[in-house]
């Protein structure tokens, strides 16, 4: 029965994920909102990666952490093992022309980004413990005009969000934290359990303004330490960076060829695994990062829409390109290698010994903790919708002990359920957000226009 079952969501996971549903409206919606909100991804990078890491905090706002935190809160869920399993997954199934598929899902992801966290804050509201509670459920059921719809689409995304935020965002993420420390350093995965288990229940028991203290200090200092290794790599190998530009772009039209103990992959294979490996690393369209998002000091849903939509650059653009073309100048990706073993071939290989595998291990795990905490998060603004505030504090007790069990169990039949739920989070949120485009542009070209009126003024 058990092996049925895993069969049966492993096929609606492939469908999910495949290249006839999520994957191409994924892409269709981020392109049509880039289109409705005139590039803002381009033409407003700079302003937004100013707003978010040099101005970082609107005194007297209204929200729970400023809008620095909140960033870092989002970036703690989405800058994790995608970033070092994904990125890898992607270059060994579907060759190096996956990449620049990454690379377009994050471009038009950051569009996609920027409407759910603009919506988000919107449309929050303030709960009964005098905290604000937001994200796609609130928008869905409170701004979609045709109101029995846009019930039933929030309740929807609730229930796929606290079902995926178990998966995903705990179990899954512990149990490779538990895996990486053991093959390295040989400790006892139930050991690591209980560790990662006490550290998350010290952050998360205290709530979103003990998360954003924490991510705020925590998320630069490992997104920085990662960059600085595989920055590393790439000073090292910087006269093999040109070709394999060159070879990203021309796999990512053509397909690659086997090489080594690389099997070979056609286009549509580039495609399909570098848009599927890019959403699951920026999670643009899914919706989560909305909830982070509306827990901001802001006095404008614009303003913090700019800084949020920075999380998908960050994430895919910086974080996720340091990793594919590290695993490309160095040879890795051609080993017949996947997953965490393939960037740490890499790692190796670039900086020349053994250590360089271990700071793939604590890169892993740091960003895999950083995960836990933010999904934590998301999983109970999306009970506290379906349950109210008094589900919150037994939910925060649950969400830490299921950490331990993720660590020590055999997870297939948890990722798949996760992977699928991560899959339907995004269904109802992209009918939101194509029903509430015309809200979205409007208030943001407004804002806008009030911003030229008063520096003109």
């Amino acid at each position: 029965m058990h092996d049925q079952l895993l069969q049966w969501l492993q096929r609606a996971s492939n469908f999910v994920w495949g290249p006839y549903l999520l994957p191409p409206l994924l892409l269709l919606t981020g392109l049509y909102l880039t289109i409705r909100l005139r590039g803002i991804q381009f033409t407003k990078l700079w302003h937004s990666l100013y707003l978010g890491l040099i101005v970082r905090t609107e005194p007297g706002a209204e929200g729970d952490i400023s809008h620095f935190q909140a960033l870092m809160t989002a970036l703690a869920a989405t800058v994790g093992t995608g970033n070092i399993v994904g990125v890898a997954t992607a270059i060994a199934l579907g060759g190096p022309g996956a990449l620049f598929w990454m690379w377009m899902t994050g471009l038009v992801g950051m569009a996609t980004k920027f409407a759910e966290a603009m919506l988000s804050v919107k449309y929050r509201t303030t709960d009964e413990n005098g905290e604000q509670a937001g994200g796609p459920m609130y928008y869905l059921a409170n701004a979609i005009s045709w109101k029995p719809l846009g019930k039933v689409l929030g309740f929807l995304f609730a229930v796929f969000a606290s079902v995926a935020a178990f998966g995903i965002g705990n179990m899954v993420q512990a149990h490779s934290v538990a895996d990486s420390l053991r093959n390295s350093f040989g400790i006892p995965v139930w050991v690591s359990g209980v560790v990662i288990a006490i550290c998350a229940g010290a952050v998360i028991l205290g709530g979103i303004k003990s998360i954003g203290r924490f991510t705020g200090f925590f998320v630069p200092f490992m997104i920085v330490a990662y960059m600085v290794a595989a920055g590393l790599i790439l000073i090292l190998n910087i006269d093999k960076i040109p070709g394999a530009l060159a070879l990203i772009f021309e796999s990512a039209f053509s397909g690659t060829a086997a090489t080594g103990g690389f099997a070979g992959a056609a286009m549509a294979q580039a495609i399909r695994f570098g848009v599927a490996r890019g959403i699951f690393s920026n999670e643009s369209g899914l919706g989560s990062a909305g909830i982070a998002a509306a827990a901001a000091q802001t006095r404008h849903p614009v303003r913090q829409a700019l800084v949020s939509m920075t999380q998908t650059f960050i994430d895919t653009i910086v974080v996720c390109s340091m990793t594919g073309i590290a695993l490309i100048v160095t040879g890795a990706w051609s080993s017949g290698l996947n997953g965490a073993p393939l960037t740490q071939l890499a790692f190796t290989t670039g900086l020349g010994g053994e250590w360089g595998g271990w700071v793939v291990t604590i890169c892993l795990a740091m960003f895999a903790f950083s995960t836990i905490l933010g999904w934590s998060y998301y999983g109970e603004k999306s009970i506290e919708f379906l349950l109210g505030v008094r589900a919150i504090f037994p939910y925060r007790l649950v969400f830490v002990v299921a950490v331990y069990f993720g660590a020590v169990q055999k997870l297939d039949f948890v990722w798949t359920v996760s992977d699928v739920m991560n899959g339907l989070m995004a269904l109802p949120n992209l009918i939101g957000l194509l029903f509430l485009s015309g809200v979205l542009a409007r208030d943001t070209m407004a804002y806008f226009r009030e911003q030229e009126d008063e520096t003109k003024a």
